[in-house]
């Protein structure tokens, strides 16, 4: 499927289905998973941290990832970085103390924090008015994901406590089926010498000199 410039489609819809299946994985955790830590000891305090822990490692590592696909390519960062968020979540399904339940959630927040190379394969493939509609539909893709994955996990908490978590798991292991048969590199020579990030630092020090960010 390809546009009247020629540009496939294909990218930019499995890149938007990979965030929907991160934030309907991550949706999905968050009925069940106070209560799951509660059942190790966890005291409201600890319940909250968890839950931070996930969403710290997204911040931190989403420009690490941007950077790294710029040089290494686009989908071999998706592929890892989805298969990261799986062992994530089957760990935390099957873990058996507060400890491995916070080194799961951050191992699952770094995987998941792909959004910097979804963002680059849709700037990858779009040019102008079509960019600006595919960086919108990463909310639509955030959004859903939201809507979807807590009413899915409560649904499936009524089973069994770890239903939700095995599920979460087996949806990044679904991300990461269609990616490997469905996502080609989209990072090509012509594009490739556009790409030079800076640190999260540098790149904050030269958002100030746009007149639109700073007014």
């Amino acid at each position: 499927m390809a546009d009247g410039k020629g540009k496939s489609k294909r990218p930019l819809l499995v890149a938007l289905f990979t965030l929907f299946l991160d934030l309907l994985g991550f949706g999905i955790i968050i009925p069940i998973q106070p209560f799951f830590a509660e059942s190790f000891g966890a005291t409201a305090t600890l319940v909250t941290l968890l839950g931070a822990s996930y969403s710290l490692m997204q911040f931190l590592f989403s420009p690490f990832w941007g950077r790294l696909s710029d040089r290494m390519g686009r989908r071999p960062i998706i592929l890892f970085s989805v298969a990261v968020s799986a062992i994530g979540h089957f760990i935390f399904a099957t873990a058996t103390g507060l400890v491995t339940l916070f080194l799961a959630r951050a191992l699952a927040g770094f995987g998941n924090a792909n959004l910097g190379t979804a963002q680059a394969i849709i700037a990858d493939t779009t040019s102008g008015a079509d960019r600006a509609k595919g960086m919108g539909l990463i909310g639509a893709a955030f959004g859903l994901g939201f809507i979807f994955g807590p009413a899915i996990g409560a649904f499936l908490g009524q089973h069994h406590p770890t239903t939700p978590l095995f599920a979460a798991g087996g949806l990044a292991v679904l991300n990461f089926v269609l990616a490997f048969f469905f996502l080609p590199e989209t990072l090509t020579g012509e594009n490739k010498a556009t790409q030079k990030r800076g640190s999260v630092l540098s790149q904050l020090r030269s958002m100030r000199r746009h007149v639109n960010v700073t007014a």
